[in-house]
């Protein structure tokens, strides 16, 4: 059997110009999660980033300090099919066009404008955010130059089946979003749809989930664990 590990990326500068940047305590959690390994002995034989600027920076951290210690680091290689769906273009092309038709949503769109910058800022975007993508992921509001949820989830899935079609029992680890780690958790469950969602909005930063492999086999071993960050204030979502 072979096993994958999916790590979301440490915590991004989210409400910001540039969002696919890592916060210091984004780049805390990943150092957190080098230090556990190293400790642990955890070794891979293969290791993947999707290629947004997030998912490279955390590996980039975990592999300086692998290489600091001396300990072995496999060369990475980016795998476009584990990026995240488009939240850019649905925050911005989707959700004007829900709200337009939407009364209701309208509303949770004004809430959050609203509040945008308040501290208080995180309840009414997350609504106005579930919204929009339930919308989306039931087909229901599309634009041109959003990728639409059938084909993300086809990509990652079909980024997967890669991975599974490759030599027996290998430790592989991918540094990726919450949304193709709940899209493979999904997967692995054979669960509805709207499972991804559900779970979409549970996974920590610089949380793991594991996975174990072997042919078309592809069982949840594991689910959003984050045994390395022993510091509550490194307990982060978005």
């Amino acid at each position: 059997m072979s096993v994958l590990t999916l790590l979301r990326h440490g915590q991004a500068t989210a409400f910001q110009k540039d969002s696919d940047l890592l916060t210091e305590t984004g780049e805390s959690q990943a150092r957190k999660l080098a230090a556990f390994w190293l400790r642990n002995q955890v070794s891979f034989d293969e290791v993947y980033t999707g290629t947004l600027v997030r998912h490279i920076r955390t590996e980039q951290i975990v592999a300086r300090l692998y290489k600091d210690a001396g300990a072995p680091w496999p060369t990475v290689t980016v795998l476009p099919g584990f990026n995240e769906y488009d939240a850019v273009g649905v925050l911005t092309r989707l959700v004007p066009v829900l709200a337009a038709r939407d009364e209701r949503f309208a509303a949770l769109v004004q809430a959050f404008e609203i509040a945008r910058d308040t501290p208080e800022r995180n309840r009414p975007f997350q609504r106005m955010f579930e919204g929009a993508m339930l919308a989306w992921a039931r087909g229901q509001v599309a634009a041109d130059g959003v990728e639409p949820w059938t084909a993300f989830r086809a990509r990652v899935r079909q980024a997967l089946q890669r991975l599974m079609h490759g030599p027996p029992n290998r430790k592989v680890v991918v540094f990726t979003s919450g949304g193709p780690i709940g899209l493979s958790v999904q997967t692995a469950l054979q669960a509805p749809d709207r499972t991804f969602l559900d779970l979409n909005w549970r996974i920590r930063n610089c949380s793991l989930t594991e996975f174990v492999f072997s042919g078309d086999r592809f069982t949840l071993d594991s689910f959003n664990g984050i045994p390395h960050l022993d510091d509550a204030s490194l307990w982060t979502y978005r």
